[in-house]
């Protein structure tokens, strides 16, 4: 059996050598010269252009990039396909493409300002273009808010002990932020106590475990709020009253905190994270290091199973999972994350440029950081083949309850206690998707804002207006448009076309992202090569475009007649279908104006041998 100290230190190899050598050729390929200005220091007003040390941005980037989704999509990819494919596209797809994609975006927007990716496509191929774009990027966030709320449901109900931890470190972050902005006390005792704080909760969480429905399979020391009902809500039958009980709890969570101002939650919260994150994910993979050279790692019963860290997962599975679809294309779209990801354009676009000290950082932050992402997806497949599950009750998210299980195996190297350790990964998975839940619904927002500009209020009784206002608004924009919405697509409960979907989306977002870099490079010098950027988009469209139709017009109509689906969990399915051939439609329109664009500037005619003339923006 495979050991996986090997696949982690052969991914560590990989991507030492993408940095040393690729990563250093697109920051001259780029030309980035630290004696230009940067944004930050162009347009510095204390608010949003702030200049920010590199250790302290390449934080807040990672943090920010570093969500659930690399854990997520590995695991149950892992889990349909085996672990060797997913390894694979996550160990050569990410510095090849992903990497590139965070780099290409980060360097793009600044040389435009700071500005977000929308802003740039826009420049080049029109107003229309741009309001396509983000248009596409609105939906894909109500996609992340809906699987993230869905995963932290399936691990409440897994973990209980997760989740009393989780509460308890909101309250941390919430009072931190207070002690910090409100009270202006001193920032590093502050953190001592608060940090330590946050591991005191997972203590705590272990004493007093809680869930809001009781179920079967839980423990008889798990604190329950609400007793045996629960049969009611629409998720019950297919994930359990308990998860079904948590998701709108979090969906509601996740509004509330994009709503309230950033220094109240989102900034000490993340703060916090870091923490989390670094000690999490780096005691891991030491963890699995050192355990197997230094034989500090003795095997450890769990439930009556007995787990060591070499891999119980087959490496292939076959080419085709009943759950998900066939591996062409699923497999590169399950992994949302870890190798590329749309939404990494709009964090590197629209916060990381804006505080970018000089462009040489630039490197470290975009193409680094995302390596450190698929080094996170390497644990969550490390993790799953210590477990060794394929099958669930609850369908392939089930997959995700088994990564603080198989994190807490590796970190028993340590003499870390299993009971300690599945709740602390918890909590550190949970942390993950918390923080993506609340910053996708308040970056929704904004791209609204932007979508709709400032409402025309001079006419009383115009509904157009009305309806813009309706949009902007930042309560009904968070509860009635996201969050409902993101319900609806839960409703389901049908994780195995709802995660591709995302997946889809995400991915399509990233082909968009490098054509809207691929575009800035031919506009800025028309012998630029256009390989780097121009290949990964190309092969990201094919993949997401025959994903987003295949559950369109295969996956969802079949699983609504195997299960004869009816109510809300039809609505769903519909819903979700529609949505897929929505932002297939909304992606070729953005494509074709790109394309446009770089046929005018670079194009020629191929009978007449002169440059085309610049197609009609219809």
């Amino acid at each position: 059996m495979v050991q996986v100290l090997w696949l982690i230190i052969a991914v560590l190899v990989l991507y030492s050598v993408g940095y040393l050598s690729y990563s250093k050729y697109l920051a001259g390929f780029v030309e980035l010269d630290d004696e230009q200005e940067t944004p930050a220091h162009k347009h510095d007003d204390g608010q949003e252009y702030v200049p920010a040390k590199k250790s302290v941005l390449l934080g807040h980037h990672y943090s920010s990039i570093a969500g659930g989704a690399p854990i997520i999509g590995p695991i149950t990819a892992g889990a349909a396909f085996g672990w060797l494919p997913a390894v694979l596209w996550v160990a050569i797809g990410n510095p090849l493409f992903g990497a590139v994609h965070d780099f290409m975006s980060l360097s793009a927007s600044l040389r435009h300002d700071g500005r977000s990716i929308g802003y740039i496509i826009g420049e080049y191929v029109g107003e229309r273009g741009k309001n396509l774009l983000l248009w596409f990027a609105f939906l894909t966030l109500i996609l992340v808010l809906a699987v993230f709320a869905y995963v932290v449901a399936t691990i409440f109900n897994a973990y209980p002990s997760a989740a009393t931890a989780s509460m308890l470190y909101i309250v941390l972050a919430l009072v931190f932020g207070v002690y910090l902005y409100q009270l202006d006390l001193p920032f590093l005792p502050g953190t001592v106590a608060f940090v330590s704080a946050v591991f005191v909760s997972v203590w705590i969480g272990i004493q007093y475990p809680i869930a809001l429905f009781a179920t079967g399979d839980l423990a008889s020391d798990v604190i329950v709020l609400f007793g045996d009902g629960g049969t009611w809500l629409p998720l019950a039958s297919s994930i359990g009253e308990n998860a079904a009980a948590w998701a709108p709890v979090i969906i509601i969570y996740a509004v509330i905190a994009a709503i309230l101002p950033v220094w109240m939650l989102l900034q000490p919260r993340d703060y916090l994270s870091s923490f989390l994150l670094y000690t999490g994910v780096g005691g891991m993979v030491l963890a699995a290091i050192t355990g197997t050279l230094f034989g500090l790692f003795d095997p450890v019963t769990y439930e009556g199973a007995t787990y060591s860290l070499e891999s119980q997962l087959p490496a292939f599975l076959g080419f085709y999972s009943p759950a998900v679809g066939p591996i062409f294309p699923f497999l590169f779209v399950v992994i949302a994350c870890g190798t590329v990801s749309g939404f990494h354009s709009l964090v590197s676009s629209g916060t990381t440029a804006k505080q970018l000290n000089k462009e040489s950082d630039a490197r470290p932050i975009g193409y680094g950081a995302m390596l450190g992402e698929g080094l996170l997806a390497t644990t969550a497949i490390a993790a799953l083949m210590i477990v060794g599950a394929t099958e669930f009750d609850a369908g392939l998210a089930g997959a995700m309850a088994n990564f603080p299980l198989g994190g807490a195996v590796m970190l028993s190297s340590f003499g870390i206690p299993l009971e300690y350790g599945t709740t602390f990964i918890g909590l550190v998975f949970v942390s993950f998707l918390l923080t993506s839940t609340d910053t996708a619904i308040r970056l929704g927002r904004y791209m609204m804002e932007e979508i709709v500009g400032t409402p025309d209020t001079s006419g009383e009784n115009d509904l157009t207006a009305r309806l813009e206002q309706f949009a902007v608004n930042r309560y009904t924009n968070a509860f009635l448009i996201q969050g409902v919405l993101a319900y609806l697509l839960i409703a389901s409960g049908t994780w195995s076309s709802l995660w591709p979907l995302f997946g889809g989306a995400n991915q399509t977002l990233a082909a968009l992202a490098l054509l809207a870099a691929t575009v800035w490079l031919v506009n800025w010098d028309d012998s630029k090569q256009l390989l780097s950027t121009g290949v990964p988009m190309a092969i990201m469209l094919v993949i997401t475009v025959l994903a987003l139709l295949w559950i369109a017009f295969i996956k969802n109509p079949q699983t609504i007649l195997e299960t004869g689906a009816t109510g809300l969990e039809l609505a769903s399915l519909v819903l979700q279908s529609v949505l897929a051939l929505v932002l297939v439609a909304l992606a070729f329109s953005v494509m074709r104006r790109g394309y446009n664009n770089i046929q005018r500037v670079r194009g020629f005619d191929s009978l007449t041998g002169k440059k085309a003339e610049e197609p009609a923006d219809d």
